[in-house]
């Protein structure tokens, strides 16, 4: 069985796939914002693609995708006897936790309530572009088990579904009580050890408790191992690591979703009319896997600019329509002829989309940008939270700096078209290019690579003052202002 790094790849039509049906596959990447995809059948590699600027071996932001593997690591502490019934009360395994507003419902919020998202918490956290304001505002609080808790209750648990990322939280605060290790500690020595995943990272709350709900980062191949191992039944190399029937019931849903055919069961997406099931995370996360197919699908992404309009450059992105080309990529269960058409036609587009395209090349540099350079701004309080920002132009080289809490990040700006790669952002690698609207405007876009948090401003700077408004790919905006200093 594959490890991490063990990963053996093939010609599609060798495992009974269409070369030209995954060349098409690609292609659908490039309209709707992927940064990776990588298709295996029969436990081998038949596409793997990563979009420029992000490229292989970096670590990728699953999001909600987190979920399925804080999911998978309650069943192995149930395996283990380490709790004894997911029908115990959450509250159980968090005493002294008082609530700021009392409910007698909220007693009854259960362990499996968390893993099928009933628990009847009042939490607004719509699955769509909408903000995930009850989220956003559990990341700025001191205490995000209690943030959860202080909540209201909207209706009874296990009456209704509704999206809620702190429910999984909670699993990750319980997972810490029972282990007496964080969730990421844990993962390391009884999922990710065993599956040969070295290389992730995890965010943790101000408490230490690993982000139940979101923050995990993997690679792409690392994705495709956890599917793999999701499809064997929780089974790996001879060892049952996952309760006998966890997997089923992820695979054939406990509750009914808002979207239709859509079922939710242990922190999984399914679909069981097309027998797939998912871990799901916003922007494009996503690990597919068809059992009677045999396929395991790892997906990344991030919402993209158009080159026109600053618009999002595709159409939303469907589940369904990721999983019908999938299945139409399938030709037998056993090899087919080689078509070495077809598989040039796939590598070649692969090579394609690595490779990055040059958009807004700029223009010679005005006066201005001997003028800003190196000066430090100091900007007003912001929602970021950014202190000050500098840049330095020379002749055809640029690079950005910023502070943060004392903590600086930045790296260099391509100024011909292409990223500047290099330099360090809170969770990675920087990516940033420039170029200069007019005499006094220079358009900044940046992103941590892998990170989905691609955003652009474009600077005005006015004698000592600078102005621009701050807009990320997911629609948030604000307002950076300030001068320069003496």
């Amino acid at each position: 069985m594959a490890r991490a790094e063990g990963w053996q790849t093939s010609s599609p039509e060798a495992q009974g796939m269409g070369s030209r049906e995954l060349a098409g596959l690609v292609d659908f990447g490039i309209g709707n914002g992927f940064d990776s995809l990588l298709v295996t059948r029969h436990g081998k590699i038949v596409a793997e693609a990563y979009y420029a600027p992000f490229a292989p071996r970096l670590r990728h932001r699953i999001n909600s995708a987190t979920k399925a593997v804080i999911g998978s690591l309650v069943g192995i502490a149930l395996k283990d006897g380490l709790i004894k019934s997911l029908d115990q009360p959450v509250l159980d395994f968090l005493p002294g936790r008082e609530s700021a507003k009392p409910d007698e419902r909220r007693k009854a919020v259960t362990l499996r309530h968390l893993l099928d998202m009933t628990s009847g918490i009042d939490w607004n956290e719509p699955l769509s572009d909408a903000p995930p304001w009850s989220m956003l505002e559990m990341e700025r609080s001191r205490d995000w088990v209690q943030y959860v808790l202080d909540h209201g209750m909207a209706r009874d648990p296990g009456a209704a579904f509704d999206y809620n990322s702190g429910g999984p939280h909670l699993l990750s605060a319980v997972l810490s009580k029972v282990t007496g290790k964080s969730a990421e500690d844990y993962a390391k020595e009884k999922l990710f050890g065993p599956l040969g995943i070295t290389d992730f990272f995890w965010r943790r709350d101000p408490q230490g408790v690993s982000t139940g709900g979101y923050g995990l980062y993997l690679l792409p191949r690392d994705m495709a191992t956890l599917g793999l191992f999701w499809m064997h039944d929780g089974v790996w190399q001879g060892k049952r690591l996952l309760p006998a029937g966890w997997i089923d019931q992820a695979r054939r849903g406990q509750v009914d979703m808002p979207f239709p055919g859509l079922l939710y069961g242990n922190l999984f997406w399914s679909i069981p009319g097309k027998d797939a099931f998912m871990a799901v995370g916003f922007d494009r996360q996503l690990i597919v896997v068809l059992p009677k197919l045999d396929i395991v699908a790892a997906f990344t992404g991030a919402k993209r600019y158009s080159n026109a309009d600053g618009k999002p450059a595709a159409p939303n992105y469907r589940l369904t329509a990721v999983l019908d080309q999938l299945t139409a990529a399938v030709k037998s269960d056993s090899a087919l002829p080689e078509d070495a058409a077809a598989f040039a036609l796939l590598e070649k587009r692969i090579r394609y989309v690595l490779e990055e395209a040059r958009v807004n090349a700029a223009d010679a540099a005005p006066p201005m940008a001997s003028t800003v350079s190196g000066r430090i701004y100091r900007l007003k309080p912001n929602q970021l939270r950014i202190d000050s920002i500098s840049f330095m132009f020379d002749s055809d080289t640029a690079t950005y700096a910023y502070d943060v809490g004392g903590q600086r990040y930045g790296g260099p700006v391509g100024l011909d078209g292409f990223y500047g790669i290099g330099g360090r952002r809170l969770y990675g690698k920087s990516a940033a290019k420039g170029h200069w609207l007019d005499d006094k405007a220079f358009e900044l876009e940046m992103q941590t690579l892998g990170n989905d948090d691609a955003a652009r401003v474009p600077f005005v700077f006015d004698g000592k003052k600078i102005s621009g408004r701050l807009e990320t790919l997911g629609g948030f905006k604000v307002e950076l202002s300030g001068e320069a200093e003496e």
